[in-house]
């Protein structure tokens, strides 16, 4: 038969080893060993589930408990580890010291709580690694374990025997916060398991402040303060549907995500790569790499990786660089990583909790409400304590103030009476005072009895009295015992409340699975695309049949980013030149650049990357032009420069060689504008700083070599620069005639190019516009169809009406940073 060794825990269950047991046939036998099989059973439950009230285990309760009682608080020394599981084990947990020091190191992981419990020094593990021996780590109560404990010594919660009797220790900490919901739990006890899932601190409570104010509030009002989980370790959480389910019956399967960036490589000159900057919760960097490498090297699962590098570090965070393959497309590659690691993983649900000592599996508007009527507890017994204590002493502070009425009385009563008892006789009889106060009389001494301090005293009776009658209110008024809880929560949260880490996708999980499956192969085939250059310095490309591109949709109007400065043709796997203002030319991939959306109405780079994140460019140098590689019937590149001269370099690029230049600059010269030229008939257009418009046929500029240093394209005065350089067509009715839009920075213009002149090459030009009062020379001009300015960071700028005159001034208004043009897509 089962024997019950103490009034503790320890429990003898060898009589039911199910296995070896025998059958009884006495009834009260049976009916003995059930009982005492029911008590080990609910031992057992004690020991592995969390108590709903302050969301702890019996070892991470004691744990806390041992350490607050030893004074390592927030503002104390760290201490030994092993120092503190010693004091642990010895006094309130007989069991073995690694599954002791395992809870500590748990309630130190930020990466496994929300908030953390212990404040760790040293090596406490990662989502890969465990922790160091205790030996060498160090360890104290966090700020947010004081809440927990804070309010203990006073009265708050029972106290029991520990498993000698020798001391006692609480039966739940009066938590302050819903620690349960904030940093969730895990467990095993006999025939059930709970695995509660974390939340973000300012979320909770704010639901518990409403809950206060509206006991009969429902579920979905509930998830408009807590729409799901905030995992400490961040990353993606999908189908909230599921999440309502877990909040409404307290079961339900969550999925989680790790958050990802898709872009170019660092050092690989563009080479694609998915970057995990998140991992979901309990999923570390060296488990997706063992998986993936499972997965390509041995059930050959997982193809178009070219490698894996773990970047992690304890400042940069988390960083799992996984480099794709030449032609893969990493849309189609994430959604096998998905699949096929755990990138993607799943969180099951179980808010199996006690309540009252039994086990119960709760919902979200459950748990609030349990925790809520531990703190109206915990709160009512804290201000019945503290009433109390402010009696007793205004007691005392009573009793003085009668004696000190008549203080040279109470001195001759007390020299003359012959001991200590008949003194404290006296003055009860005399002044009518208790036994309490005629004690502390007696054991003031005499330096206190003046009339500075019955000052003192009078104004602390008043002080005294106030808190009494305050803190009555509390006891006597529910409502007003509800806003103490209220307002305290509050003040947690504001301390405490840390910014959402998790990212919440709703819906049905199904459909959302289903949505994020790309339509695309893993290959990406080498399909015509254009590749666009914006004038803010983006870079992009359309997308293709063989690959994945975001939904369709309809644009209307400016956007950002839509001002565009060249577009060149080429395919998916194939290459074209950047072309850069110190005269170099970069052959760049098309494949990792960004795909932009399929979408009618205005074509916007918002969604490209910055030029200067393919090539690598000098300080002041930045990208100016797009060319393809073929040359299919064309002249070659114009390029114009700073200075005036101008050159069509033809278009034989080097074949071994990734990097050349393509004019022979002189000094303190730059390119100013590149322009692929389609057939040669295009016209070449020059603006000056003084405002002097030029443009002439190309075909008068004969095509040079890549080491050719250009002729002169336009005459400049002394203090002059080309502001302007590219080429027009003037027989292109599709896109509309040309416009000039010039700039002085305080008014700007726009007339038809058809209003000025064509004149030779190498000459001075027209006048464009005329400066106004103050003006000295243009910040900007731009020459072509449909004029699109922005400003530095691409928002539109909108551009005056159309000026027909080709002298006039401009229109007073800032200028625009930048001007390019449209694409319209139907």
């Amino acid at each position: 038969m089962a024997r019950r060794k103490d009034k503790g825990s320890s429990v003898d269950l060898s009589a039911f080893d199910r296995a070896g047991a025998t059958v009884v046939d006495n009834p009260l036998v049976q009916e003995v060993e059930d009982s005492y099989l029911e008590y080990a059973v609910s031992v057992i439950h004690s020991r592995a589930l969390p108590d709903a009230r302050d969301g702890l285990k019996p070892v991470h309760r004691r744990i806390l408990y041992s350490m607050y009682e030893q004074g390592h608080r927030p503002d104390r020394p760290h201490v030994k580890s092993a120092r503190v599981v010693g004091d642990t084990m010895g006094k309130y947990h007989p069991h073995g010291d690694g599954a002791i020091y395992d809870a500590m190191v748990r309630m130190a992981q930020d990466f496994s709580l929300n908030a953390t419990l212990v404040d760790g020094h040293g090596n406490f593990g990662s989502p890969d690694d465990g922790p160091a021996a205790s030996r060498y780590t160090e360890a104290r109560m966090s700020r947010e374990a004081m809440l927990l404990v804070g309010e203990l010594g006073e009265g708050t919660v029972d106290f029991y025997p520990n498993y000698d009797g020798s001391l006692e220790q609480p039966t739940v900490l009066p938590a302050a916060f819903p620690n349960l919901l904030v940093n969730g739990t895990s467990g095993i006890a006999v025939g059930m398991a709970t695995n509660m899932i974390p939340h973000n601190l300012g979320e909770v409570v704010a639901a518990a402040r409403w809950l206060i104010k509206h006991p009969d509030a429902t579920l979905d009002k509930l998830m408009t303060f807590v729409p799901g989980p905030d995992l400490p370790t961040g990353g993606l959480l999908l189908g909230l549907d599921e999440v309502r389910k877990a909040y409404e019956t307290g079961r339900g399967i969550v999925r989680m995500r790790g958050k990802v960036e898709i872009g170019p490589v660092e050092g690989s000159r563009g080479r694609q790569g998915i970057t995990v900057t998140e991992l979901p919760y309990g999923v570390g960097a060296e488990k997706v790499i063992e998986r993936i490498t499972e997965e390509v090297t041995r059930t050959k699962r997982l193809q178009g990786i070219a490698d894996v590098k773990d970047l992690t570090d304890r400042e940069a965070g988390t960083r799992l660089v996984i480099e794709c393959k030449v032609g893969v497309n990493p849309q189609a590659l994430l959604a096998d990583l998905y699949r096929l690691t755990p990138l993607e993983s799943s969180f099951g649900v179980n808010n199996l909790v006690l309540v009252d000592g039994q086990p119960q599996t709760l919902g979200l508007k459950e748990l609030l409400e349990v925790f809520l009527h531990h703190r109206y507890e915990v709160v009512t017994r804290r201000t019945t304590y503290r009433r109390r204590k402010r009696q007793e002493r205004l007691h005392l502070v009573d009793g003085l103030l009668i004696a000190l009425l008549d203080i040279d009385k109470v001195v001759r009563l007390i020299r003359a009476s012959e001991n200590a008892q008949a003194a404290k006789d006296g003055l009860m009889s005399q002044f009518k005072l208790s036994e309490i106060q005629a004690t502390y009389i007696l054991d003031t001494p005499l330096r206190r009895l003046t009339r500075f301090d019955r000052l003192e005293l009078e104004a602390e009776g008043e002080k005294l009295r106030a808190e009494i009658a305050e803190l009555s209110t509390i006891l006597d008024d529910d409502q007003v015992l509800k806003k103490v809880v209220s307002d305290e929560l509050a003040a947690v949260a504001k301390e405490f409340t840390r910014p959402r880490r998790t990212t919440l996708i709703g819906g049905d999980l199904k459909e959302t699975l289903a949505a994020s499956v790309p339509s695309g192969p893993l290959e990406v085939g080498d399909d015509p695309c254009q590749v666009i250059l914006s004038a803010s310095g983006l870079v992009a490309r359309t997308a293709v049949e063989s690959e994945e591109a975001p939904e369709g949709r309809s644009r209307r109007g400016r956007v950002k980013h839509d001002s565009v400065r060249a577009v060149v043709h080429s395919t998916a796997r194939g290459r074209v030149l950047l072309v850069t203002s110190h005269g170099r030319a970069f052959k760049t991939e098309v494949l990792p650049l960004p795909v932009l959306p399929e979408q009618s109405g205005t074509v916007s780079l918002s969604g490209g990357m910055s030029a200067s994140e393919l090539v690598p460019l000098a300080a002041g140098e930045t990208v100016i032009g797009l060319a393809p590689l073929t040359a299919e019937g064309s002249p070659g590149l114009a390029l114009g420069t700073k200075q005036g001269v101008v050159k069509i370099c033809t278009p034989e690029w080097p074949v071994r060689s990734d990097e050349f230049e393509v004019i022979g600059l002189r000094e303190g010269d730059e390119v100013i504008g590149a322009t692929w030229l389609t057939d040669g008939a295009e016209m070449l257009t020059f603006v000056s700083s003084d405002a002097s418009l030029l443009y002439f046929a190309a075909s008068l500029v004969r095509p040079q070599g890549l080491k050719g240093g250009g002729m002169a394209g336009i005459n400049l005065p002394d203090g002059t620069h080309a502001v302007f350089f590219g080429a027009v067509r003037t027989d292109d009715p599709e896109h509309g005639d040309p416009m000039v839009v010039t700039s002085s920075g305080g008014s700007v213009k726009v007339t038809p190019l058809s209003a000025y002149p064509s004149k030779g090459r190498a000459t001075g030009g027209v006048r464009a516009q005329r400066f106004l009062k103050g003006e000295r020379k243009l910040a900007l001009a731009w020459v072509g169809p449909r004029p699109a300015a922005a400003s530095g960071s691409g928002e539109p700028v909108a551009l005056p009406d159309v000026d027909m005159r080709r002298d006039g001034s401009g229109a007073a208004m800032y200028g625009p940073a930048v001007v390019g043009h449209l694409i319209e897509r139907s």
